[in-house]
């Protein structure tokens, strides 16, 4: 969140952040300027009516000391008038802050300076693209990856709309080695970058949430476990996790790290669980924009005069990944428009999709994927959450600076490699990265079907 003295310093920045990001109507600035000018006087009312009552009760012991009963009594009569109205002046401050407070909770983080101010993803920068210099012989026609799963019985959107709903799907033999394999091997790539690996707990509270930026805002996203996810919500309410990024930035709330810890580079894989409430939705078919996906994320605590240079850094290991695996890909820097509530600046990665057509591919067609949003949040989560740390060990401490990446999303990556790899036969040649975690297997084949449901399809005899 933004510092109350910030937002008093600087309301014409906070005012065109907001129309920046096409948030201009969602809050209140003149109303919370307000408050904060109210609160700051009825602070310094309170600290008079406590100075002055302190004074008078030192009086009353001397004027009763010097028989002064008469004017003891006035300065009693006087104190009392002072407690009673203190104790509303600090009952009107209370009321004020949190809703201050509240108010601070709706404002976006301020883009950083060389951010492109942009209305939406149309106007998104593309800093380069990276593998499309020597691409590899594709089929005349690519295979959408829902149609190859299923072919192949890798993919069963089907039968995982039938045990969860729509928006779910069961990985079946290779498809869920592939899956496995990706996991690991994203794992290993990061390790060997200097990240400690962490297996945080899935469920996370209202309170890690709102550290993090993803509510009070985006609570129709979140799948809230016992409870409507537009009711209201208390602190220690669970809901299932939208992102590593949240437990994992949170594991470190209101501790006091050392210069000396930093930076400190966290990965983590979990389960994601998001409704994907927003204007694009669930698609129809496939496994691109879905309820439940894994990801492996990666965090980062940094010094503030280092975070932008880590950000550069943690963008080139993420794209490790892909370079890895030989997925052509591109970057972008987003505008004003698609930031994040909480970003200060971000990158997006994209991997090259071949088997779909979709807006603004590249001239070989197909479509882009995100599988990364490279983030520096800078102090906006830290102050949300409570994270600081000590420069040196004699000085005060200060708010650090986070960002994240996911490194990356795997189904995504996964439909990469099934349209990109994918072979005249119908088959999916393995990358040669992967092979050591799928037992040296080199393409996938798939396998026959189940049921009678197979009989229909020409699978058996």
């Amino acid at each position: 969140m933004l510092s109350r003295q910030y937002l008093r310093e600087n309301p014409d920045e906070v005012r065109q952040n907001l129309a920046d990001r096409g948030m201009a109507d969602d809050v209140d600035l003149d109303r919370l300027l307000d408050i904060d000018e109210e609160w700051r006087s009825l602070k310094s009312e309170g600290d008079d009516l406590r100075h002055e009552r302190n004074q008078v009760s030192d009086r009353i012991g001397q004027l009763k000391a010097d028989g002064k009963d008469e004017e003891a009594e006035e300065a009693i009569e006087r104190s009392q008038e002072l407690k009673e109205r203190l104790e509303e002046v600090e009952t009107r401050a209370d009321e004020l802050e949190a809703e201050l407070e509240a108010g601070l909770m709706e404002i976006p983080n301020v883009p950083h300076e060389d951010v492109p101010v942009g209305e939406d993803e149309s106007d998104n920068v593309e800093d380069r693209r990276h593998g499309f210099d020597d691409l590899r012989d594709l089929p005349e026609t690519v295979t959408p990856h829902y149609d190859l799963g299923e072919d192949l019985d890798i993919i069963d959107e089907e039968r995982g709309a039938k045990t969860t709903g729509a928006g779910f799907y069961f990985l079946k033999g290779e498809g869920a080695r592939l899956e496995h394999a990706l996991i690991q091997f994203m794992m290993d790539v990061h390790r060997e970058q200097g990240y400690v690996d962490l297996f945080p707990p899935v469920p996370v509270k209202s309170s890690s949430m709102e550290g993090t930026g993803q509510l009070p805002k985006f609570a129709n996203d979140a799948y809230r476990i016992g409870g409507e996810e537009t009711t209201e919500y208390d602190d220690d309410d669970l809901w299932l996790c939208p992102t590593a990024e949240v437990p994992v930035t949170n594991m470190y709330a209101d501790d006091i790290l050392l210069s000396d810890d930093l930076p400190l580079k966290h990965q983590a894989y979990t389960p994601n669980f998001r409704r994907e409430a927003g204007e694009h939705g669930t698609e129809t078919r496939g496994i691109v924009r879905v309820h439940q996906f894994n990801k492996v994320e990666l965090v980062n605590f940094v010094d503030p005069e280092e975070s932008y240079d880590r950000l550069e850094g943690l963008v080139d290991e993420a794209e490790e990944v892909l370079r890895r695996l030989g997925l052509p890909y591109r970057i972008l820097s987003l505008c004003t428009g698609d930031l994040t509530f909480a970003s200060a600046k971000t990158y997006d990665i994209e991997v090259w999709a071949p088997g779909t057509d979709g807006d603004d591919a590249p001239e070989q067609g197909g479509r882009w994927l995100e599988v990364s949003s490279a983030s520096n949040f800078e102090d906006f989560q830290s102050r949300r959450a409570g994270l600081r740390y000590r420069p040196e060990r004699h000085e005060s401490a200060e708010y650090l600076h986070t960002l994240n990446a996911s490194g990356t999303a795997v189904g995504r990556v996964m439909v990469a490699i099934l349209e990109y790899y994918q072979n005249e036969d119908g088959t999916v040649t393995v990358p040669e990265a992967l092979r050591p975690y799928m037992g040296g297997l080199e393409v996938i084949e798939g396998h026959e079907k189940v049921g009678e449901s197979a009989l229909g399809s020409g699978d058996r005899d």
